[in-house]
């Protein structure tokens, strides 16, 4: 009978939070890791506009070698990362690099941006490009 209760207190928490989409105009900025010296518990922790119990869309911001491109939206998208053309390499990358943002939704702790974080920079070592950060967004709170 525990067991039920707290699996029908889960599935009431589950449909209240708001699914959001990488694709919401209402999306903002609410957390900002550019500094790859910074913890993401830090980045967390002065990010005032980020609702740690609601979903976000996570961005990591990276330049990559055109021809190396399929690869790695190939590999990233077996954990449900989308590579989309764009981010901050558009204005710190090389020439010759194509500037490009992972992303997904998911629910952001430290933990999770720190491994992340590395394996962005790892994957954009490996494939010959730069790895600029990453930053989160989330609707406004309502």
């Amino acid at each position: 009978m525990r067991a039920r209760w707290t699996a029908l207190r889960a599935a009431r928490r589950a449909r209240r939070k708001p699914l959001i989409s990488a694709d919401d105009p209402d999306l903002r900025v609410v957390v900002i890791a550019y500094d790859e010296t910074e913890a993401a518990s830090a980045a967390l922790a002065r990010a005032t506009d980020w609702q740690p119990d609601l979903p976000a869309v996570l961005r990591h911001h990276l330049a990559l070698p055109a021809g190396s491109v399929p690869d790695a939206r190939a590999l990233l998208a077996a954990d449900g990362w989308e590579l989309r053309p764009g981010g901050r390499g558009t204005e710190c990358a090389a020439p010759e690099l194509t500037p490009l943002v992972a992303l997904r939704v998911q629910e952001l702790d430290a933990l999770h941006c720190s491994q992340e974080s590395s394996r962005m920079a790892g994957l954009a070592q490996r494939h010959g490009g730069q790895s600029f950060g990453w930053d989160a967004l989330q609707p406004a709170a309502r």
